[in-house]
């Protein structure tokens, strides 16, 4: 299991970074991967404080998360061998600095600035160009420090996306509990315990989770670290990743940029909820509560991108089995299915 030594969630937290380094024992060689805009908002200031502590302390913009990104972190990284890379911005300066810090053998700390994924903390990453359209092992962070008064000032729809994400779990653990029954696969009971209760929890405090309010933000930031806690345990995305994320992935492949990757997978959810035989109106209920979309329409995309990559899904990861395993949709059956929803 890889787990994060430090996690620290709250108003402020920002501060912290200079003595968790230290207390860490990184205290001369600090590199940060962010952007410009993340740059303004957090980055800066963290660079300002390492190094008027003494710290030597370098930095790169990315702007996408490719592998031509990723290899030039790495690049960077063998130039000035730090102790430690800080992945500070969205997904995407996470994802990059997760997976070339891992190839680099470094240890990575993540401070986001939105929390629209369950990337936070796990050692899971998703990288364009790694010739496969899902997440691929890296390394959990070694600290997670997220400012909520930061974050809270981030675009609602990334906040949105990450409740659609979190929720996601309640058809992924139904997915990973049919593999365990019908094929034998390994199903850690912890883990997806974790997982559903992060997932529950959300839905509970789906009132909270609304433009403003930094408790919303804390509860759902806790369910995305305890997310990626239950994949570090359970050793693999199964917790976190079932059908719904099959179809998200058929869909990045289909009708790409549209949409962010907990908006896509929250529409997952409801469909694969469907399929399971399990409640996806209060599913959809909890979603549009707290503003993430339950359409097509909404998610930018076209009727017939649904259908095809709820067919295409079962076709992106067969070695996972998943209720799509069970019931292999057709044209017929995916657009009965999108309709019943509400998807399209």
């Amino acid at each position: 299991m890889q787990l994060p030594r430090e996690v620290v969630v709250g108003n402020g937290t920002l501060d912290l970074v200079l003595p968790i380094c230290k207390k860490l024992g990184f205290s001369d060689g600090v590199f940060v991967v962010t952007g410009p805009k993340t740059f303004e908002i957090a980055a800066s200031r963290i660079i300002d404080e390492l190094k008027d502590s003494g710290i030597s302390t370098d930095y790169l913009f990315v702007s996408s998360s490719t592998m031509e990104e990723v290899e030039a972190v790495e690049a960077r990284i063998k130039e000035i061998r730090p102790q430690v890379v800080l992945g500070v911005g969205g997904g995407t300066k996470i994802d990059v600095a997760k997976l070339s810090s891992a190839r680099k053998a470094t240890p990575f700390m993540a401070i986001p600035t939105a929390a629209s994924h369950d990337g936070i903390a796990s050692p899971l990453t998703s990288v364009k160009g790694a010739n496969q359209p899902y997440s691929i092992i890296a390394e959990a962070p070694m600290a997670v420090i997220a400012d909520t008064s930061i974050i809270v000032k981030a675009p609602h729809r990334y906040t949105a996306s990450g409740c659609g994400d979190v929720i996601s779990k309640l058809t992924a653990v139904r997915d990973w509990y049919l593999a365990h029954r019908v094929k034998g696969e390994y199903y850690g009971e912890y883990a997806a315990s974790l997982a559903l209760m992060s997932a529950k929890l959300v839905a509970k405090n789906a009132e909270l989770i609304k433009p403003g309010n930094e408790k919303g933000l804390r509860v759902l930031l806790e369910a995305l670290i305890s997310c990626g806690v239950a994949m570090s345990i359970a050793g693999s995305s199964r917790p976190c990743s079932g059908s719904e994320h099959l179809f998200s992935h058929a869909l990045d492949l289909i009708a790409p940029n549209n949409a962010l990757h907990g908006e896509q997978t929250g529409v997952g959810t409801i469909l694969m909820a469907c399929l399971q035989g399990s409640n996806w109106r209060r599913i959809k209920s909890k979603l549009e509560k707290v503003g993430s979309p339950t359409t097509a329409k909404e998610l930018g995309v076209e009727s017939q991108d649904i259908i095809d990559s709820l067919v295409r899904a079962r076709q992106i990861r067969p070695e996972r089995y998943t209720i799509l395993d069970e019931k292999a949709l057709t044209e017929k059956t995916a657009t009965k299915l999108a309709k019943k929803t509400r998807v399209i």
